[in-house]
């Protein structure tokens, strides 16, 4: 039997993202497969996990690339950017929440480019005035993180409803990060 390895990894990012604590013989009976042919693909939940952080930046990445984050306003820019990592926004959740990924040397440095880019928005949106400049894009970029997650998990949890996932993160976020016009 051939192992589909891309569709264990999304099932694995499914269940994970439902329940951060599920073991190593949860995943293989969620993917429909034995412990073994798991540990086969994935020497344990480490490798698992940095596998889903592959996956995860790969998304990411991609999510970044589609919101076109250099074109228009500010503000329409990190629309579409929340519209574009909502699909991945579980997975993402889960990931900054294992902190093996960002303990020691071994930080992935799709990490570091994609705070740069969300960041170099929030920048670009100071610099035209569009944005509060009290905050500083690092921070701004770190509630946006800290936003997608939650909102991820209100979602899974049934508290939310997940179409009204793009409006919420950004109606909150942007009520935060606009700069008000003094009267």
């Amino acid at each position: 039997m051939t192992v589909d390895r891309e569709q264990v990894l999304r099932t694995a990012a499914a269940l994970l993202t439902r329940k951060a604590t599920a073991t190593m013989d949860e995943v293989a009976r969620a993917a429909g497969i034995g412990r073994a042919t798991l540990h086969r693909h994935f020497a344990g939940r480490d490798a698992l996990v940095r596998a889903l952080e592959a996956l995860g930046l790969q998304e990411c990445e991609a999510a970044v690339a589609a919101a076109r984050l250099d074109e228009d306003s500010a503000e329409q820019a990190l629309r579409r950017l929340i519209a574009e990592v909502e699909p991945v926004s579980g997975l993402l959740a889960f990931l900054v929440t294992e902190n093996q990924l960002f303990e020691g040397e071994q930080v992935n440095e799709g990490w570091a480019r994609i705070d740069a880019a969300v960041a170099a928005l929030f920048r670009r949106g100071q610099e035209r005035g569009e944005f509060r400049i009290d905050l500083t894009p690092a921070w701004l970029t770190e509630a946006f993180y800290g936003l997608v997650g939650s909102c991820a998990w209100a979602v899974q949890d049934g508290r939310v409803a997940g179409k009204d996932f793009p409006y919420m993160i950004a109606e909150l976020l942007l009520g935060g990060a606009r700069r008000s016009v003094e009267k």
